[in-house]
């Protein structure tokens, strides 16, 4: 693809021209040309991913390896980083974590799986977002230990299948797949290609997210959008899908201030690092998850038609309690959703609120999370 000045520091996925030859609307995103629509529209891909299976372009997303010679080296490393248990996982089975500073603020959010290839067993799959990926990587090698090393990969892309017929489109290809949980992975042989296949997604929906050579991915998309239970989706689908999902965005409900437990993430620091520490801003994390935080995501309904959108002010009684993160259309409820982060004594489902929105109020209230109901298969 030729470079304009307009675009000559963008970066493109091995499917930008797909995406540029079938009517998508590209846009910058976190230093790539991304399609953020095809020309059916937002709302429509949306719904059809919620009722067949939407396939995504997410190859600027960051894929790398943390390795040493055994699984203990190379998951007390990232112990040290990252306040999940990574030593307890299964060869296959993914972690969701975050990457935290010493002031317990977050500075990505990222997913872990355990190796289960034979020859690789002190091997650990990274997925970081592409914003961040840059700065992770240096970050995550400058704090290795000499015994365990970083091994960045350039040479795949990554595509993600979304949707309640993702397994039946998938398993048709490759069987393996059917068998697969929730957050569990298995590496496949297809076609002379090696795919890493992930069962694991940002829609909330069942699905997929599948590790393909840059080589093959144009054919591999190819032969999955020649099911007719799949079109391809868009970033702005995506980003409405895990609105309504209730899913943190890093850069909106995680940023170098907001702490996982802010964040509503308590969920993924398990009982072992609660008890052990040993990350970084351990002691902020510690402290909130044993006293409660004082602010917190929440997910918040406007009444009414109405978006509210990120940094809208969120009053109570008048006075300022917090901010949006997030907020949109949802097409699935069939109106606008959001999230903010607010003072936690407010974010009791049902309490009401007012949103400022361009100078005026707009009632609304907090409600419990997911919007849409999640469809994982556990």
């Amino acid at each position: 693809m030729a470079e304009t000045p307009a675009t000559q520091t963008l970066k493109f996925t091995p499917l930008s021209d797909w995406h540029a030859a079938h009517g998508a609307r590209m846009v910058p995103f976190a230093g790539y040309s991304m399609p953020v629509q095809y020309p059916a529209g937002i709302i429509a891909e949306h719904t059809f991913t919620r009722e067949s299976a939407g396939l995504f372009d997410v190859s600027h997303m960051g894929q790398a390896h943390v390795h040493s010679s055994d699984w203990e080296t190379t998951a007390r490393a990232l112990e040290a980083l990252v306040p999940a248990d990574v030593l307890n996982l299964k060869p296959g089975q993914i972690r969701y974590s975050q990457l935290t500073n010493a002031d317990g603020g977050t500075l990505d959010d990222l997913m872990i799986t355990r190796s289960a290839a034979p020859g690789y067993e002190g091997w650990a799959y990274l997925v970081v977002n592409a914003g961040c990926k840059d700065y992770d990587y240096e970050h995550i090698a400058a704090h290795l230990n000499p015994a365990v090393s970083l091994k960045v990969e350039e040479h795949v892309a990554l595509v993600a299948l979304q949707g309640p017929a993702a397994v039946a489109v998938l398993g048709d290809l490759i069987p393996a797949v059917k068998d697969l949980a929730f957050m569990t992975s298995v590496g496949v042989t297809f076609e002379g290609h090696h795919l890493h296949i992930s069962r694991s997604g940002y829609t909330g929906e069942d699905g997929f997210e599948i590790s393909v050579p840059n080589t093959f991915v144009v054919a591999f998309w190819e032969k999955l959008l020649s099911d007719a239970r799949v079109k391809p989706i868009g970033l702005g689908a995506r980003d409405s899908l895990r609105l309504e999902a209730g899913l943190s965005l890093y850069g909106h409900e995680l940023d170098t201030t907001i702490s996982p437990v802010e964040a509503g993430l308590k969920w993924s620091i398990q009982k072992r690092r609660r008890e052990e520490g040993g990350f970084p801003g351990a002691a902020r994390i510690l402290k909130e998850l044993k006293e409660g935080p004082s602010r917190i995501i929440c997910g918040i309904k406007p009444e009414g038609r109405q978006p509210a959108r990120e940094n809208t002010e969120v009053m109570k009684d008048g006075r300022l309690i917090g901010r949006l993160t997030s907020g949109g259309f949802g097409p699935s409820v069939g109106g606008p959703v959001a999230l903010g982060l607010i003072e936690a004594q407010f974010a009791t489902p049902g309490t009401d609120l007012v949103l400022i929105v361009r100078g005026k109020e707009l009632p609304a209230k907090v409600v419990s999370l997911p919007f849409v109901p999640h469809r994982y298969i556990r």
